[in-house]
């Protein structure tokens, strides 16, 4: 049901999407909005977050994405926002920390292997960077990615730790907040 809603708002113009989150009893949206070196841009639009029995159902409704595959991932930290470099130079995204490890494998091995948890399915924008194919996590659940980040990268996940630090999936170019709001009433 929340999903045909985000969709329909989505058509409708990203300036109905004024709550960061909207929820269901199993079901999270999560607002995605462009990172720049100041912060957040503007937002690209929702996915969708739910348990189902085969794990963590993402289902994205985006758009304003380069075509093509990117990297997609739970990250420790809260906030999207922008961090920096040693050398002073702003880093899109961040403060979203490093991928969600609760195991501290300290490797990449995708959504399937032995690695961070936080590995997510490729997620691949259409050639009018629009992202609509839901991916799943078996390893996670709601449980798991409350109070942490979704972050989708420039380029494609090769899963690998090379090349250093981020496996091929390049810059962070948008993020989302996952926080559970239960519905009132």
């Amino acid at each position: 049901m929340i999903h045909r809603l985000m969709a329909a708002l989505l058509a409708l113009g990203p300036g109905l999407l004024l709550a960061p989150q909207l929820a269901a009893d199993e079901e999270i949206a999560v607002t995605v909005y462009s990172l720049t070196e100041n912060g957040l841009g503007d937002s690209i639009g929702v996915i969708v977050v739910s348990d189902s029995p085969d794990g963590l159902v993402f289902k994205p409704f985006l758009r304003g994405l380069p075509p093509g595959p990117h990297g997609f991932h739970v990250h420790q930290g809260f906030s999207c926002g922008a961090g920096y470099h040693p050398s002073g130079v702003g880093v899109p995204g961040l403060a979203a920390g490093d991928h969600y490890d609760p195991d501290d494998r300290s490797r990449h091995r995708g959504p399937h292997g032995d690695g961070h948890r936080g590995d997510l399915p490729l997620l691949h924008a259409n050639e009018r960077g629009e992202a609509h194919e839901p991916v799943v996590a078996p390893r996670l659940g709601l449980h798991d990615v409350r109070g942490r980040t979704l972050v989708i990268h420039a380029g494609g996940d090769n899963y690998h730790d090379l090349p250093e630090p981020l496996g091929g999936g390049g810059a962070r170019i948008a993020c989302g907040s996952l926080e559970l709001y239960k519905a009132e009433g």
